[in-house]
């Protein structure tokens, strides 16, 4: 396995960053009465994901931690939205829309996952 040498090399980095891309492009279809609910609320919390991921991944662990809870937090709160937008009937695409509810679920597992083997001492 190659050594990591930057935040971007992180494979829960990459798919947050493609799960953020899948979402602005999912958002663009949402009705217009939404830009500034729904719409937005989606787009702040799937940006927040690889962003903390890539700040705290800059900082010790103990501070790395606290950022990727933050990003497991923004996990959480997409997924409600994300349930949301499917109920209330947001989403023309359900192909589209399973994929990506799929890779915020492996996302959040990848955060877990990753928390845990820090705070029992492994490295970064």
């Amino acid at each position: 396995m190659d050594k990591v040498k930057s935040y971007k090399d992180l494979i829960v980095y990459q798919k947050a960053y493609k799960l953020t891309l899948m979402l602005y492009n999912i958002t663009k279809n949402f009705p217009d009465t939404e830009r500034y609910g729904l719409t937005s609320q989606v787009k702040r919390c799937c940006v927040s994901i690889p962003s903390n991921i890539a700040e705290g991944y800059r900082r010790g662990n103990r501070e790395y931690v606290q950022f990727l809870k933050i990003a497991y937090g923004s996990c959480a709160e997409l997924e409600t939205q994300l349930s949301l937008s499917k109920d209330l009937g947001f989403v023309s695409d359900k192909e589209k829309f399973e994929h990506v509810y799929s890779l915020q679920e492996e996302v959040s597992r990848m955060l877990g996952t990753i928390i845990r083997k820090i705070k029992n001492g492994e490295n970064k």
